[in-house]
């Protein structure tokens, strides 16, 4: 099976016209011609990562984030990115992303999140496209989610969330006590749907990389939530699995055991 093959079903899930303008999603290095030996899944692909390929004999990473954001001029080993970047290469090892074009699919990363807590009634925050696509189906596309929970308060909501996701803190303004049967989230950076949330009668967002102004813009009309870039979006790399045991579910596919969060909590 060549590396091409896996790659289309996952865009195919999450076609790359669903990325957006400023986003690097598909192929970062590597040949997709290449007959693949073994998947290695992760959020990263960091140095250690693409050593950990090496050492498994994996020829293809498949990652959340994009490993090049911006052109490289030079590849001189000076930096993590150009330092895995010359190691892929010199090993001919392919890393591919599926980013925001992830983020914006249906059953993409902000459903996982809902999955994840048990929300019932899921549907787009912001839906923001529904488009022909191939010859006989239609693209549903959006930005975060939105769903039902049986009814407790965003304290109780939020050690929920911090179990699921294994945070190690959750920062959020607003008051603790509030009694929340509709949550919205969002995976990665999702302060532009804080009042998307609140039109759409959210009263807990689920969210990362808030803003201090955000929480205080905000704290008096919904609880708001950071559980961290990471942490929200760790779990990607289910969707990856499953994308490829439907492919072919005999292949050679695992969780990358070097990944680590780059954040630390002390």
């Amino acid at each position: 099976m060549k590396i091409k093959e896996i790659t289309d079903a996952i865009e195919q899930y999450a076609p790359l016209r669903l990325q957006e303008e400023w986003d690097n999603a598909g192929i970062q290095v590597g040949n997709p011609e290449a007959e693949v030996t073994g998947a290695l899944l992760c959020t990263d692909a960091t140095e250690a990562v693409v050593a950990e390929a090496i050492e498994r004999g994996f020829n293809l990473i498949i990652a959340h984030h994009p490993l090049i954001f911006r052109g490289l001029k030079k590849i001189m080993g000076r930096t993590p990115v150009e330092r895995a970047v010359a190691m892929a290469i010199k090993h001919d090892i392919t890393i591919y992303s599926a980013h925001t074009n992830m983020d914006s699919a249906w059953q993409g990363v902000s459903f996982r999140m809902a999955d994840k807590i048990g929300l019932t009634n899921v549907s787009f925050l912001d839906n923001n496209e529904v488009t022909p696509y191939g010859d006989h189906c239609c693209t549903n596309a959006g930005c975060g989610v939105i769903g039902d929970i049986e009814p407790m308060t965003a304290r109780e909501v939020l050690k929920r969330v911090k179990a699921a996701f294994e945070v190690g803190a959750v920062r959020y303004s607003g008051d603790g006590d509030t009694m929340v049967s509709r949550v919205a989230l969002c995976g990665g950076a999702g302060g532009f749907l804080l009042d998307k949330s609140v039109e759409m009668g959210a009263q807990l967002y689920v969210t990362a990389d808030m803003r201090y102004h955000d929480f205080l813009d905000w704290h008096q009309r919904i609880v708001v939530a950071d559980i961290g870039h990471y942490e929200s979006e760790h779990f990607t790399k289910e969707i990856f699995l499953e994308i490829i045991q439907k492919k072919n579910p005999t292949f050679a596919v695992a969780f990358a055991s070097k990944e680590t969060n780059q954040v630390n909590y002390l």
